[in-house]
């Protein structure tokens, strides 16, 4: 009987030691003050004093992009997805009031391609530079029998860092501006009921794009989330930010009562912001109610935050390249924090 191997039942330990070398020069280009060491050791270690901290809380992340991850596979288009998932993670650490220091990542699959996993390692990496953090990291695991050859999962894992008396949310109070800033489209979340709806419509991923014919429906739909990071650190830092919504899965009224204080009402109207053709399309072509077209997507809007001066907050923010909606005011309530959306019966068309 011939002697079994590992390579044999399907994990070639080669090619994943050779990944490793291949992606060392992306994870170099993500270096920053404060990192220890190099890719390759047991663990990563990172000096919160030498990037500048004095009395750190740590504040950590953990996400990936669900099933977004279906239509990079499908479409083989991987270069982009990396940067969703650092972006699910550190805008999430961000509305904390956290910079983000450093990342890891874990990408599992039925068998090592290196040519996709340095595709969507490098989306990592690129999500990271823009972001400031450090790619530090990561796990490949090759498990044949747990997915298919051509298929893979992620995972992501970001740390930050605030002073302890710069965390967010500060104090709100009625008056309070509420700001929205614009989304790069339907960013990583309601992917199982945008690909519903695509099934539905009988569209490939291939064909054009019903809301953009300059590009196709895959190319479209899997346009990378916004990264918020630097934006709003320069905010927060300038001292104008109360408080900040990521808007991921629950959409407005899922996340923004998330981070008032109760008694607060954060009242929204709907019109301040036209909804983009992605979301006009997904809401007409799957024929979803306008309440769950919010509920579920940002519809156009990725991050709300609380400001006392909407003006100065505006211009600091167009000026580091955000679009900007003011999208209402903080009211004092009775109860546990809400959010009111005034919604036309028009708005969501």
């Amino acid at each position: 009987m011939p002697s079994m191997t590992y390579r044999g039942a399907g994990v070639d330990i080669a090619a994943g030691d050779a990944l490793v070398e291949r992606i060392k020069p992306l994870a170099r280009a993500t270096a920053r003050a404060g990192v220890m060491g190099a890719l390759g050791g047991f663990g990563a270690l990172f000096d919160p004093r030498a990037a500048g901290y004095t009395d750190p809380v740590l504040v950590a992340s953990t996400d990936g992009v669900g099933t977004k991850l279906r239509l990079a596979i499908d479409t083989g288009r991987h270069t982009t997805i990396g940067i969703d998932l650092v972006a699910m993670c550190v805008n999430d650490l961000v509305v904390q009031g956290a910079e983000p220091l450093f990342f890891l990542d874990y990408f599992a699959t039925g068998r090592l391609d290196p040519g996709q996993a340095e595709a969507v390692i490098g989306g990592i990496a690129e999500g990271c530079r823009i972001a400031g953090c450090a790619l530090v990291g990561g796990e490949t695991a090759e498990m044949p029998g747990m997915y298919a050859a051509e298929d893979y999962d992620l995972a992501g894992f970001a740390v930050g860092a605030a002073e302890r008396t710069a965390l967010l949310p500060g104090r709100v109070a009625p008056g309070d501006a509420v700001l929205g800033l614009a989304s790069a489209g339907v960013h990583a979340n309601g992917f199982s009921l945008v690909r519903r709806i695509v099934a539905g419509s009988g569209l490939g991923w291939d064909a054009a794009a019903p809301f953009d014919p300059t590009t196709t429906l895959g190319a479209a739909l899997l346009a990378p989330t916004r990264l918020y990071v630097r934006s709003l650190l320069a905010l927060h830092r300038a001292g104008m930010l109360r408080a900040a919504a990521h808007i991921t899965g629950g959409g407005l009224p899922g996340n923004v009562p998330r981070v008032l204080p109760a008694g607060m009402v954060a009242a929204i109207d709907a019109r301040a912001w036209r909804l983009p053709p992605v979301f006009r399309w997904l809401a007409q072509a799957g024929e979803v109610a306008p309440e769950e077209m919010l509920r579920v997507f940002n519809c156009g809007i990725g991050m709300v935050l609380v400001v006392t001066d909407a003006a100065a907050a505006r211009s600091l923010l167009e000026a580091a390249g955000e679009t900007v909606f003011d999208l209402g005011r903080i009211e004092a309530g009775a109860g546990a924090a809400a959010v009111r959306i005034d919604l036309p019966d028009d708005c969501m068309r």
